[in-house]
């Protein structure tokens, strides 16, 4: 893969992966306006960069919420683990699941718009009602296995991992930080999974050049997604989800018009 490629899609991942925004729509609308979206290679070559960059973010997560990774390692934060492990066990079964079918229509720029905009609305939604102030301290077993259960749409590209989590705990009446947090540390079991999926894929094809593509892809994705976790946390702290809502439904909008124009 042509190095230009690679830090473009690095840059994407970085830039996406945790603003409500849908980082795997925009690798997808990437893909397509590089010429080289087809389902059989966004199922192959395509996919398997994608997870490498999403990996490079995990190592990102990791680095920014080191405290807290630091008291889960040592237990000393007993209640986050379990919270944590309810709140993927739906998306770890979902995707091995989805892993196997490698359903190719789930890539499709249509999907994507569409549900750019519909989660876009539901984010809006959400972060509209009256104001919310509970603490990820406060969660209950119930609430994290609910935005593990909304988390499973994240799996649609155009419906965005973060976007969904976050919308979800806002509408469980957390605040919008804790929502982001909780959302941020989430991440971590299933883009472990993912990578545990892409070791797999990358030893069965045996490509070592794509091998070294897929190693030189996370580690541009980890150095612009550190930068992005540290810019949203502090933007939630003044302002509000309708920046990104919004963003969702114009580019929602505009891929609808260029799809069913025939453009893309």
């Amino acid at each position: 893969m042509p190095f230009l490629t690679l830090v473009i899609l690095a840059v994407v991942q970085g830039l996406t992966e945790f603003l409500p925004v849908s980082s795997s729509g925009h690798l997808v609308l990437v893909h397509n306006l590089m010429g080289d979206g087809s389902a059989e290679k966004a199922w192959n070559e395509n996919l398997m960069m994608d997870v490498a960059v999403h990996v490079g973010t995990l190592f990102a997560v990791l680095l920014y919420f080191n405290k807290d990774i630091v008291e889960m390692l040592f237990l000393r934060n007993m209640s986050l683990i379990l919270r944590l492990i309810i709140g993927s066990i739906p998306v770890v079964i979902a995707g091995y699941i989805l892993h196997q079918i490698k359903p190719e229509f789930l890539r499709s720029l249509e999907i994507m718009a569409w549900m750019t905009i519909l989660f876009g609305i539901l984010l809006w939604v959400a972060d509209l009602r009256e104001k919310r102030s509970k603490m990820v301290q406060e969660m209950t077993m119930m609430d994290a296995f609910l935005i593990g259960i909304a988390q499973c749409f994240a799996l649609v590209p155009g419906t965005s991992r973060s976007g969904v989590t976050m919308t979800a705990a806002r509408f469980l009446g957390f605040t919008r930080t804790e929502s982001a947090r909780f959302s941020l540390l989430l991440s971590i079991v299933a883009l472990t999974g993912a990578g545990v999926l892409l070791g797999k894929d990358v030893m069965e094809t045996g490509n070592a050049e794509l091998t070294q593509d897929v190693f030189m892809a996370a580690g541009l994705a980890f150095v612009s997604a550190l930068g992005s976790i540290a810019i949203m946390m502090r933007f939630l702290e003044r302002f509000s989800f309708s920046v990104f809502a919004t963003y969702r439904i114009i580019l929602g909008c505009l891929l609808l018009y260029l799809i069913y124009g025939g453009i893309l």
